[in-house]
């Protein structure tokens, strides 16, 4: 039970107290411990462990349709091999009267963020820069469905060109429509959650070297529980190796 008990404070310090006891029972297993749930829960509540993170809710209310690209993703959050469906948004921070904005974007296969940008502006080039990098990922046969809102860089001609100039296809959510995004939104309410409000931040500089390194946790460590226990790139690593 001491050894368990060791185990579990050792998962939960490691994590930062982002793992709950279901996560930590599911990092136990992966190692090989064969453990109940409950069990879990249980010793956690005795060591005075429990998850830090308290996702926040988000609502949204239907609108209509997008005049620059049609809602095919029509909230069809899974994909059947990687590269074949993306979901990208913008997020604000505000740090010590500053802002700083991330643009990431997400293969909806495993939830990985394959690509990413930070600026201090919300310009065009953010998203122009966080495109290309998704891009040299693909392989001449992958044309992904690309999703976004209807924000004003993704309707910029520019933008669309980037798309079309490989075979990328554009969707866009309903006007207002935040769950025809949701697992952008998703991830945005997790790295806030998880990281963002965890601390008080001295800087811009600061909370983007922490957002890098947690994208880095987020995909190769941070595991899924509707990926069977494992991180993004550890699901992605082992379906491939199947093929």
């Amino acid at each position: 039970m001491a050894a368990l008990k060791t185990k579990i404070n050792t998962l939960y310090h490691h994590h930062k107290g982002r793992y709950g006891y279901r996560r930590i029972t599911a990092a136990l297993r992966q190692s090989g411990e064969v453990v109940n749930h409950k069990k879990v829960q249980r010793l956690m509540q005795q060591l005075g462990l429990k998850s830090l993170v308290r996702i926040k809710k988000y609502r949204a209310y239907r609108g209509q349709e997008g005049r620059i690209a049609p809602h095919l993703l029509q909230r069809q959050f899974n994909a059947l091999a990687p590269n074949q469906k993306w979901v990208t948004d913008v997020t604000e921070f505000n740090v010590a009267g500053e802002k700083l904005y991330l643009s990431p974007i997400m293969d909806l296969y495993n939830g990985e963020i394959i690509a990413h940008e930070m600026s201090a502006r919300p310009v065009l080039n953010l998203i122009a820069q966080m495109l290309e990098k998704a891009k040299k990922r693909l392989k001449a046969t992958e044309k992904p469905l690309v999703h976004s809102d209807q924000g004003w860089h993704y309707q910029h001609r520019a933008y669309q060109r980037s798309l079309t100039s490989q075979g990328l296809i554009q969707s866009m959510s309903r006007r207002g429509n935040c769950l025809d995004n949701a697992a952008m939104e998703s991830f945005f309410g997790t790295l806030k959650s998880e990281l963002f409000y965890l601390q008080k931040w001295q800087s811009v500089n600061q909370l983007k070297k922490a957002i890098h390194e947690y994208i880095d946790y987020y995909n190769h460590e941070r595991i899924k529980l509707k990926l069977k226990g494992l991180s993004p790139v550890q699901y992605r690593t082992q379906s491939l190796s199947t093929q």
